[in-house]
């Protein structure tokens, strides 16, 4: 395909380097002449042939998009013609795991504060409650760009730079990045085939385990793994740049396990369980920071809501509410709901039931439907055990100042695509055009022809007239 567009710009080279040089020897009449020569079915088969290259070019391009969920024309562009100019591609492996070292670890996590997107922090388990989902419908609850950025998650928190080191941590490396499950649970069990390794037992946990129960077991071998681990790299981590980066991902995974045990611990019922795990001081807090909501989230807004709320809205009344006005209580509760609707108006439409609701996603997107979802998904049954809390909901939600609907990001098409789909319409218009109107489009391909070519024969009469002949003469002889 890149042999087609190569052959075709050097064409036009080619033509445009012969009509110049006609130009210089003043014979524009000659272009002229070979052009009335040229019948409509050489246009016919000029366009006709320029829109089946087109074609093959988009339909290529979008069955590489569908299925790599990227440009190949771009891929290859970047890949090769970036680096021969002297660019840097930094979506490459190598630079986003040198990025996760040093200072430069740092400006990464404050990118990501910085980004609209985030990991939810309730997010399900793959293997005990995703694949039901899998199992029933037969249908995959998560999309593949959700997917996508939970693989940029593991490889970025649970990998370093000494994996190679460790075999067991040099095939966790590479089970990260798989994107088929079952090679990814493969790896896992050759990884603990080696020797113990904590991220093997959270892949398990995560992807293997068919309930919680299981996954609880091997978050609790993980951690055992993961606190000598940490242990282990704490006193050498200011020992050299490799020594940190252990460090960094040692605390990572042991952040992790913890949080994942609670989770677990949630479910099961013991919640007094959680909330201790939840509480305690981990290693190292700022690590800890992306795992958790950000300061200002859902569930912040309408938890704090919710607790406004049930001081009077089990004698909450409308009625009585107009007649009488709204006393204090009532107006704090009515005032944080209504800051809560303004930070993200999609969650009161699920909450009272008003929208179907579905599994939430491994990813959220701030005051976005996503994470309505994820925040209905778990706090639903709260509002249900409040007297009265949704009603007080339903009567006061739809009077707040809604801010601009924020909306989950989705992928937008490469400009190759849509280059070469506007590029084959064109040219299959106009073969459409040539082959029902043949002695009209050659009007208009002469005058086209002839207009584009007019400020350069103009250019160069001028040039005629002002160079001397014999110096011209030589010009036109080099």
């Amino acid at each position: 395909i890149h042999l087609f567009y190569c052959f075709y710009f050097l064409h036009l080279k080619l033509v445009f380097m012969f009509r110049v040089d006609l130009l210089s020897f003043g014979v524009f009449s000659a272009v002229s002449m070979f052009l009335n020569t040229l019948t409509p079915k050489f246009y016919v088969a000029l366009t006709g042939t320029s829109s089946l290259i087109s074609g093959l070019i988009l339909i290529f391009e979008w069955w590489y998009f569908r299925k790599y969920g990227t440009s190949f024309i771009e891929q290859v562009s970047v890949s090769h013609l970036r680096p021969l100019l002297g660019g840097v591609d930094n979506s490459s492996p190598n630079s986003s795991s040198s990025s996760s070292s040093n200072g430069d670890a740092d400006s990464s996590r404050q990118s990501v504060s910085e980004c609209k997107v985030w990991r939810n922090p309730l997010n399900l388990f793959r293997g005990a409650e995703y694949n039901r989902y899998t199992w029933v419908t037969g249908r995959e609850p998560l999309t593949y760009y959700d997917m996508n950025l939970s693989a940029q998650d593991h490889q970025t928190f649970f990998t370093c730079d000494s994996d190679h080191l460790r075999p067991a941590d040099a095939i966790m490396q590479k089970a990260w990045r798989e994107r088929n499950p079952q090679a990814r649970i493969t790896a896992a069990h050759e990884a603990l085939d080696l020797e113990d390794c904590a991220t093997a037992y959270i892949l398990l946990a995560e992807e293997e385990a068919t309930t919680i129960v299981e996954a609880e077991k091997l978050f609790k071998q993980a951690l055992k793994i993961g606190e000598s681990c940490y242990r282990r790299s704490q006193q050498l981590q200011h020992h050299g740049a490799q020594y940190e980066a252990q460090h960094r991902r040692d605390t990572n995974v042991l952040v992790y396990i913890k949080r994942r045990l609670a989770m677990c611990s949630r479910k099961l019922g013991r919640t007094r369980e959680a909330v201790k795990m939840m509480r305690d001081k981990f290693p190292l807090l700022s690590m800890f920071k992306y795992y958790i909501s950000l300061p200002k989230s859902a569930t912040i807004c309408y938890t704090a809501a919710l607790l406004k709320a049930r001081a009077v809205s089990d004698k909450f009344s409308p009625e009585a509410a107009s007649r009488r006005g709204l006393s204090t209580a009532e107006m704090n509760a009515v005032e944080a709901i209504h800051r809560a609707v303004e930070f993200n108006p999609h969650v009161p439409k699920y909450l009272l039931e008003m929208k179907s609701l579905i599994l939430p996603p491994e990813h959220i997107l701030k005051r976005g439907d996503s994470e309505a979802i994820a925040y209905t998904f778990f706090h639903l049954q709260h509002w249900k055990r409040v007297e009265g809390a949704l009603n007080l909901l339903h009567c006061t939600w739809e009077g707040t100042v809604f801010h601009e609907v924020s909306v989950y990001p989705k992928k937008e098409l490469p400009f190759f695509i849509l280059f070469t789909a506007g590029l084959c319409s064109f040219t299959a218009m106009l073969a459409l055009l040539t082959h029902q109107f043949p002695e009209l489009m050659g009007v208009f391909a002469k005058a086209f022809l002839s207009t584009l070519f007019a400020p350069l024969n103009f250019i160069m009469e001028k040039v005629e007239s002002i160079l001397p002949s014999s110096l011209w003469h030589q010009l036109t002889r080099i």
